[in-house]
């Protein structure tokens, strides 16, 4: 999937000729640790560093033969460097590289979708308070329910994406550890001070225990962060698409010139990119659950996880910041339609003024709440089956006015009383 919501530095994180070149960058961490302790010769350690270096294709033509791609590679690397490459893969299986050279990567992709996720947030938390004190018609079981304003709506998602965020970051240091510690985690042919070493050089933290690999609960946890930020992503994009609707259009998708809604039908212009990105959230919560099928493997290792992993390792980040970074860009091209919201707001006759009158009954009158509860629904029924406005009957029926003083009802019927509180909300949520 490229196009301009595509960072090239995902992308290219991914491809098979920087894979190779990450698993070189852990061999060579693992060399330099070899030579600190003593072990590889200065005079091999400097050939180790100024040849150590691949051919992608020829990985490829050995591993036709070999069946086995970390040998390929380790033979193309000793095919450029000669008889230094002796001490590359010192002590090491293909796991210390492999796992440790995921860590690396994962650990990089981390870095780009934390910075989309703090361009997202930025987004959210402007479009936010740009529209604090809109007032608009909050809706449960997607019925009018009673007024919100489109600011609280935003902060909301602002608030829930910042606990995504919070949980990705744990995730992302679960994952940022590698391991030197050999066939099945004993340092029987290392030392563990390579590992630290080698780790250290990588800006990785060391996995306290491993067996021939690093346990995968980590990595369920990271990919599980991804889905669970898809599910954020999913409810904002659910949101657009309802408020889209022509018969709500309260918000619309930037439509450029020369876009083309329907291929039958010229007047269309549909929410396309909440559409795609609702789509591309069912992919990445599937991804986690196949993050959880990798944690139990047989003893000290199998090679199970290892197909799962190339599939969704690639796909759940490049996805993951390909979501973040096309919902940022929907936002900020979203127009929000301010007499279509003020519209809707009162295409329910005032209904949602009839928690207020039956609050105003039960405060100013000692009647028992059912009883106060049926002289307003009472009254809120004929004005949704007869198109009534609900303040306009509530003022002339004969039980309400009884009880009730007009100047009582002018105060239950102010619409700001609804938003006395969103300076507080507000505050919780961003700070003073």
């Amino acid at each position: 999937m490229i196009d301009r919501y595509t960072r090239p530095e995902m992308g290219s994180l991914w491809t098979q000729e920087n894979r190779f070149r990450v698993w070189l960058e852990v061999e060579l961490a693992v060399c330099e640790a070899w030579n600190r302790l003593g072990v590889i010769a200065e005079a091999d350690m400097a050939t180790i560093r100024a040849k150590a270096d691949f051919d992608l294709p020829r990985i490829l033509e050995i591993e036709e033969q070999t069946r086995h791609d970390v040998i390929a590679f380790l033979t193309a690397v000793e095919e450029k460097v000669g008889p230094a490459a002796r001490f590359i893969h010192l002590g090491c299986t293909s796991s210390d590289i492999v796992d440790t050279a995921n860590a690396v990567l994962l650990d990089r992709a981390g870095r780009i979708i934390a910075r989309s996720l703090d361009e997202l947030l930025a987004v959210l938390r402007d479009m936010a308070h740009q529209h604090k004190g809109l007032l608009c018609m909050g809706r449960t079981h997607g019925i009018h329910a009673e007024p919100t304003s489109y600011g609280l709506k935003l902060a909301g998602f602002y608030a829930e994406m910042r606990r995504h965020q919070e949980r990705f970051a744990a995730a992302w240091q679960g994952v940022r550890v590698g391991k030197i510690s050999g066939a099945v985690g004993t340092y029987a042919h290392l030392n563990p001070e390579v590992e630290r070493l080698a780790c250290e050089i990588l800006g990785l933290g060391v996995d306290p225990i491993s067996t021939q690999i690093i346990q995968r609960d980590r990595h369920a946890a990271f990919f599980t962060a991804l889905a669970l930020l898809a599910g954020g992503v999913e409810r904002l994009c659910v949101e657009l698409r309802h408020l889209q609707r022509t018969e709500v259009l309260e918000v619309e998708e930037g439509f450029a010139k020369g876009q083309k809604g329907s291929s039958a039908m010229p007047h269309k212009r549909n929410p396309i990119s909440a559409e795609n990105l609702t789509g591309l959230s069912r992919l990445l919560r599937t991804n986690a659950l196949a993050a959880m099928e990798n944690q139990a493997l047989w003893h000290e290792r199998d090679i199970s996880h290892s197909s799962v992993e190339r599939v969704i390792m690639p796909d759940s980040t490049i996805l993951a910041d390909y979501v973040l970074s096309r919902l940022t860009g929907v936002l900020r091209r979203l127009r929000v339609i301010p007499a279509n919201i003020e519209r809707n707001l009162k295409g329910s006759y005032g209904l949602f003024y009839s928690q207020r009158v039956l609050m105003a009954l039960l405060e100013e009158t000692g009647l028992g709440r059912q009883e106060a509860y049926e002289i307003v629904q009472r009254v809120a029924m004929r004005c949704w089956e007869q198109g009534l406005q609900f303040p306009e009957q509530a003022r002339a029926d004969a039980d309400i006015a009884r009880l009730l003083p007009p100047g009582k009802l002018d105060e239950v019927f102010d619409s700001g009383y609804y938003l006395r509180h969103e300076d507080m909300i507000f505050n919780r949520v961003f700070g003073s």
